[in-house]
């Protein structure tokens, strides 16, 4: 029965009622969520001087109907700062997992017992040691009763040779996948001249039983003052310039493409037939396109420009509408959100562009595409420490109509001594076949 309902699922991923509402960039085998989300969950980079200055998740009322709408209403701290990153929700969408990329270490959260009041049930801290060196757990992506993880650095060098690592989702060891790389190529095709075994981002377009990875750089790096490690041109070439495609059935690399210049978030079309998928590179500054062509090999082109890239904007996070016509991409160093239209995918034109803050990293639209969220933070050591006028450390949420942003509510994490948000996950209810309580706050 669960093959048959994924069968359906992918098979119809193009039907898909705009009734929905969750966020578009999650693993296609998650539920979702129908109508107006609850919470976003705030996966939070603790900050020395602000409130307890541990990393916490922090969960936000966004349900316009609430009496809490536009406030947080819960916040676990984890102990320490672990340099918060990525986080992800398990198939069932029961846990969330969250990751430090500094300490490795790997954070469950329950958030379905309470979806208001997410807990912490579980730390995985011998994550370098059972995945046989890998460091900086990144992205945690749902497969079928798995969590598949990236890392973006290892243990012996604390370079940006790295591995995918997959879990239960228990939290139980399974395996680990190294990146393949000129010494060890594990029977993929070399299609140009990189094969520099980095990893960053995951994707998988399930109908092509395709795994996509991204590259991106190593502790030594993403752990280093972000003026220090531009000034520096041996740093400045330990940046990686590779996707790879994977057969995700047997979790093997099959191809690797040249994507020169860190390409970072990656977003895959949802339509069925549309074989293709999207990122960004942070050092060039160029939206690139990864798609199948009609031989059914898979290729990697640029296709369009992200600001000027003699000006370093950083494109960071990006995100695919719901009808593939839309991609929404934040520039970090300029605070920036531009939308391009992408519905001739091998040519994207810009249609679109906004000030959010003075820096601005992640984005999450709703599935019906009518609510665009955003948070501040990308490193630590790289975050700005001083304005010249915009908004520092924020949550933001705009209402788009198809022609503007109107701004809804935002939040000043550092006034509320929250600390620096990153990533950002959908809640509600509705998932787990609760009604809403009138009064969810667990803030005094």
């Amino acid at each position: 029965m669960r093959r048959i309902y994924l069968a359906l699922l992918f098979g119809c991923a193009a039907f898909i009622p705009y009734a929905f509402a969750d966020e578009t960039c999650l693993s296609p085998y998650m539920a979702k969520i129908v109508g107006q989300e609850d919470f976003v969950y705030v996966w939070t980079l603790g900050v020395e001087g602000v409130g307890d200055g541990e990393d916490k998740l922090v969960t936000i009322d966004v349900n316009p109907d609430s009496p809490d709408y536009g406030n947080p209403v819960s916040s676990v701290s984890v102990g320490g700062r672990n340099e918060a990153h990525h986080s992800g929700l398990t198939d069932d969408r029961r846990f969330l997992w969250a990751s430090g990329l500094d300490t490795s270490k790997i954070f469950i959260f329950d958030i379905a017992t309470n979806p208001a009041a997410p807990q912490l049930v579980k730390t995985i801290d011998d994550f370098v040691a059972r995945s046989g060196g890998v460091v900086g757990p990144h992205t945690n992506y749902a497969l079928p009763g798995r969590m598949m993880l990236t890392g973006l650095s290892n243990n012996t060098d604390h370079g940006g040779r790295t591995a995918l690592v997959e879990y239960t989702n228990a939290g139980e060891y399974i395996a680990t996948h190294w990146m393949p790389t000129d010494d060890a190529l594990q029977g993929a095709i070399k299609s140009g001249q990189f094969a520099d075994g980095y990893g960053y981002d995951l994707r998988v377009v399930p109908r092509r039983n395709v795994m996509v990875t991204s590259s991106f750089t190593g502790w030594n790096n993403y752990m280093m003052n972000l003026g220090a490690m531009m000034a520096d041109p041996e740093a400045m070439k330990r940046f990686g310039n590779t996707v790879v495609i994977w057969d995700l059935h047997a979790r093997t690399p099959k191809k690797i493409l040249d994507v020169p210049g860190a390409p970072l978030e990656i977003r895959c079309a949802w339509g069925s037939g549309k074989n293709y998928c999207f990122t960004s590179t942070a050092l060039t500054s160029k939206i690139w396109l990864i798609y199948e062509d009609d031989a059914g090999e898979w290729q990697a082109k640029e296709v369009a420009d992200i600001g000027d890239a003699s000006k370093i904007p950083l494109p960071v996070d990006i995100s695919i509408a719901a009808d593939d016509n839309l991609l929404w991409v934040n520039t970090w160093n300029d605070g920036l959100v531009r939308l391009f239209d992408i519905s001739d995918p091998h040519a994207p034109a810009e249609v679109f562009q906004q000030q959010i803050g003075e820096q601005v990293n992640m984005v999450s639209q709703s599935w019906d595409g009518e609510r665009v969220y955003f948070t501040s933070s990308l490193l630590a050591n790289w975050d700005k420490q001083e304005t010249t006028g915009g908004d520092l450390q924020y949550f933001k949420l705009y209402s788009w109509d198809g022609e503007s942003l109107k701004p809804d509510f935002h939040i000043d994490f550092i006034e509320a001594g929250l600390g620096a948000p990153h990533q950002m996950r959908f809640g509600a209810y509705a998932l787990y076949g609760k009604k809403r309580p009138q009064q969810v706050s667990q803030l005094q």
